[in-house]
């Protein structure tokens, strides 16, 4: 089973950029009068979704150029900050979103493109503190547009997202589970490849279906495209 980490960095940013089209899209097809109506994300409208995927952009921004001098530059000054941030950009009129979204968008493609061979190895810290490659940066962008399309509640759906990036997801979402003691007994089941076994347990509870389901379950999105033979599909523990 290929994960989105064993592809080169030309193929990553491929699917990175298909999956920033593929949410500026799904923006584009909301009309500036429903920027205040909900999004799947609970408590988030379409203005604090969009500028948050924006302001993602620019903290992203500040771990390219760390990779790049060397200069440490956290993504945000502290977690409130980023609330915060949200916050404001909410409560700015559409137009102004959408100009922060393109702004923002290509100014994160450039600094990729822009970016020498080897810094793309250069250690930089998350905004949950891990070290991590430069790289990395390209995981962490293309889950956040490739789901907040699907959360801007438009047309787009996990069918879409490409498998492999599923494919990396799941055991990634597993694995968090596994690292904080939820999970017990969870065993994900999908149509093809590997069973993922999240912690033992007394009781096992598989979770069965195709890639796209189980990405839609485990993230917290729904339970459609999945089911479970020990019966009623149970919600999933946290994941972010």
């Amino acid at each position: 089973m290929t994960s989105f980490h064993d592809l080169s960095i030309e193929e990553r940013l491929n699917l990175t950029r298909r999956g920033t089209a593929h949410y500026s899209g799904q923006l584009a097809l909301i009309d500036n009068a429903e920027f205040g109506r909900d999004t799947l994300l609970p408590d988030w409208t379409v203005a604090h979704l969009a500028a948050h995927v924006a302001y993602n952009a620019n903290a992203l921004c500040n771990l390219m150029h760390w990779a790049a001098t060397g200069e440490e530059t956290p993504m945000y000054s502290s977690p409130q900050a980023r609330g915060e941030e949200i916050a404001r950009g909410a409560t700015l009129i559409p137009d102004a979103i959408r100009n922060l979204h393109d702004h923002t968008l290509v100014r994160l493609d450039v600094a990729w493109r822009d970016l020498p061979e080897e810094a793309w190895q250069a250690e930089v810290k998350t905004a949950q503190g891990r070290t991590v490659p430069a790289s990395e940066t390209l995981w962490m962008r293309t889950r956040e547009v490739w789901l907040h399309a699907v959360d801007l509640n438009v047309n787009a759906g996990f069918s879409d997202i490409p498998t492999v990036i599923l494919q990396t997801l799941v055991p990634e979402i597993a694995g968090k589970w596994r690292g904080a003691g939820d999970g017990e007994g969870l065993v994900l089941v999908p149509e093809e490849g590997a069973r993922i076994e999240v912690s033992p347990g007394a009781d096992t509870v598989e979770i069965h279906g195709d890639w796209a389901g189980l990405a839609r379950w485990a993230s917290g999105r729904g339970d459609r495209g999945v089911t479970s033979p020990q019966g009623e599909v149970p919600a999933p523990p946290r994941w972010l």
